[in-house]
């Protein structure tokens, strides 16, 4: 029986030793590195959770990129909602910094995203709580970028930066349109 116990109480030792150095290096990965997170609502549909409540899409935000604010257009982020710092939410960067952009409802029609903010907006027009709502998002509120759809498995794919043709910033949407008109 004593034999037992000395067993058992070894096996505690190491359970314990090991969980003291799990949980620091696990913290340390998720606040640096990356973590998942569930992405609810319809306002990113059809790119994440094109079948509604029924299925959540769950993706992997990488924390690396956006320590240094290495975000482009197109890029899916997590942002901590200017309006409530206690809610996270996903969406799409339009235009980055210097941008002029034309905007859908916001109280001007033009903007131009100053220094150090994105304007982020939801692939679900008039579902979305975006910069359309709250203007410019300072890049300070960057959480991390959706690289991958984790879950579920049907879906599980990397997630590439687009933007829809008819929302580049307009620099770049009349380059793009006088370069077809060139060729």
């Amino acid at each position: 029986m004593a034999w037992q116990a000395g067993v058992g109480r070894k096996y505690f030792k190491a359970f314990v030793s090991g969980f003291f150095v799990a949980v620091p290096v696990t913290v340390t990965i998720l606040d640096r590195l990356a973590y998942v997170a569930r992405v609810e609502g319809a306002s990113m549909q059809p790119s994440l959770n094109p079948k509604g409540g029924s299925s959540p899409d769950v993706v992997l935000l990488n924390r690396w990129n956006v320590r240094n604010y290495q975000v482009q257009r197109g890029d899916i982020v997590s942002v901590l909602s200017p309006k409530n710092p206690q809610q996270k939410i996903i969406k799409r960067v339009i235009g980055l910094e210097g941008d002029f952009i034309k905007t859908l409802g916001y109280k001007n029609s033009y903007v131009r995203v100053p220094d150090g903010h994105l304007w982020i907006e939801g692939d679900h027009h008039g579902h979305s709580f975006d910069s359309n709502t709250f203007g410019p998002v300072s890049l300070g509120l960057v959480h991390g970028r959706a690289s991958h759809i984790i879950w579920p498995p049907s879906r599980w794919q990397k997630i590439h930066p687009s933007v829809p043709p008819e929302r580049r910033p307009l620099l770049q949407w009349i380059q793009d349109t006088t370069e077809d008109d060139d060729d």
